[in-house]
């Protein structure tokens, strides 16, 4: 459980060389700080900026996330942009109700490596990376997807429309489930009481022999995980079919976190935004972008919340790099980019002839997205094409025509389907379903404001973007 994945990785430790003047803060169980009030409890994770720790607030008798910044100048000054950024969120969220984390607090803690810039945060549980890992990559049920899906655009909508803050990097490691999957791992649902001292015979000196008995312990685990892993898909000797995790009882509620690379939309700082597998197309091609990289990186998400794989896994090839791949991939799966946003971007010339065609991949297999879902992941038709209409929009390779957040809360794919079930549940005992479908009908008003904008999916034939537009969602009638 870490606060924010700028606040780091899971799986491997930072590094000792890391811990010198200018760098990480060394924290041992039951250090406190900023006067006593936060008692360090154990490390939630850690980043290139900063290490996060689990921490008792003694004032409110709580549990919050300690994110302690690196000391070099350079670090302290992203963390001011941060807390700037947090303090924003906060100030127009005090009921805590946009599915955004909330600075608790802020303050400077001096070490022996310098001065380090502290932010206090709401704790918060496991990210949706780990959720993914949880259930072995196999993809989660849609009504979690559905679930999750309403928490994040929830808070982009606070953050678009409210604020005018562009996250720019939207992933699984920076949405974080409200508690932890495992209640063992909870401080409050597992029911231990709180360091609130340091641990008797704790070492006082020195990180390198923890960080050499921890990495050794967390290789071997990772080792017996893998023999078992191996062993149960080859269904080898001792080994057993791995029972699918269920998810009843985690709840599904998220919020954001990790505002470190965060900007307004009229004060940008860097072009050169996004992790690699949630970029969109017009960063790739340094043609500017919006709040719509959000809603790309957000529809990468709910695919792979969906399937447990990545939709876009961009590798260099002989005689291409890696954004070409990318490019490619987003081809093969969407439909040719249109020339105007080919050719658009300061490094269209990079990768696209005049005619917008790649210069380096030639031979694109298109695949739309609904048949994808039913090929590779054994989706049915119907689960497919609602998906397929509900995130083809979000990937239209024009930013400007990507629907904002709060469009897609009213979208059919994350309202219709719990209508049904409502219906279909009040009327079971009478075994009258479609009374129960027609009544959900005549909810929908005749107007339909998504025929403009969520009816865009490209209908490939021979390479080319056909004009037809597929019919609307048998759900959504006017």
């Amino acid at each position: 459980m870490s606060c924010s994945s700028s606040s780091g990785s899971e799986e491997e430790e930072e590094g000792v060389d890391s811990y010198r003047k200018g760098g990480y803060h060394a924290v041992r169980v039951g250090d406190s700080f900023n006067g006593g009030r936060y008692i360090a409890q154990r490390k939630l994770g850690w980043g290139q900026f900063s290490t996060v720790w689990l921490a008792y607030d003694t004032r409110s008798a709580s549990y919050v996330a300690l994110k302690i910044q690196k000391s070099a100048p350079q670090f302290a000054q992203a963390a001011l942009h941060e807390i700037e950024v947090l303090s924003a969120i906060a100030e127009g969220d005090p009921s805590t109700s946009k599915c955004v984390v909330r600075l608790v607090d802020q303050f400077k803690h001096t070490g022996p490596n310098g001065q380090h810039l502290c932010m206090v945060l709401e704790f918060l549980g496991d990210s949706l990376l780990r959720l993914t890992k949880y259930k072995r990559y196999k993809g989660l049920e849609l009504n979690k997807v559905r679930e999750i899906c309403k928490c994040i655009l929830i808070g982009l909508d606070y953050l678009h429309r409210e604020l005018g803050i562009i996250h720019t990097d939207l992933k699984p490691e920076n949405i974080l489930l409200v508690s932890a999957i495992d209640p063992a791992k909870d401080p409050i649902r597992s029911g231990r009481a709180p360091i609130l001292e340091k641990p008797a015979g704790y070492p006082n000196g020195g990180v390198t022999m923890n960080f050499i008995e921890k990495k050794l312990k967390r290789r071997a685990r990772r080792a017996v995980v893998g023999i078992s892993e191996r062993r149960a898909s080859v269904g080898g000797i001792g080994g057993t079919p791995m029972v699918e995790r269920c998810l009843n009882g985690i709840d599904m509620r998220c919020k954001v976190v990790d505002f470190g690379n965060a900007c307004w939309a009229d004060k940008q700082f860097t072009e050169e935004i996004q992790t690699r597998q949630y970029r969109a197309p017009e960063v790739i091609l340094r043609a500017g972008y919006s709040f719509s990289v959000d809603m790309w990186s957000f529809a990468c998400i709910a695919f792979e919340l969906a399937t447990g794989e990545m939709m876009f896994t961009p590798k260099c090839g002989q005689g291409f790099d890696e954004d070409e791949d990318h490019l490619a991939l987003m081809m093969e799966l969407l439909g040719k980019m249109p020339r105007k946003i080919a050719i658009g971007g300061a490094r269209s010339k990079d990768y696209f002839d005049r005619h917008g065609d790649l210069k380096r991949i030639r031979r694109l297999k298109y695949c739309p997205l609904d048949r994808f879902l039913v090929d590779k992941f054994k989706f049915s038709d119907t689960d497919a094409r609602e998906f397929a209409e509900f995130l083809t929009p979000l990937l239209d390779f024009a930013p400007e025509k990507r629907p904002t957040a709060q469009q897609c809360l009213q979208h059919p794919w994350l309202n219709t389907r719990n209508l049904i079930q409502k219906e279909v549940k009040s009327e079971s005992s009478l075994g009258k379903v479609e009374v129960g479908i027609s009544k959900l009908q005549k909810l929908i008003p005749v107007e339909n404001p998504y025929q403009s904008s969520w009816l865009r999916i490209p209908a490939m034939k021979n390479g080319a973007a056909s004009s037809k537009v597929p019919p609307p969602p048998s759900s959504f009638k006017p």
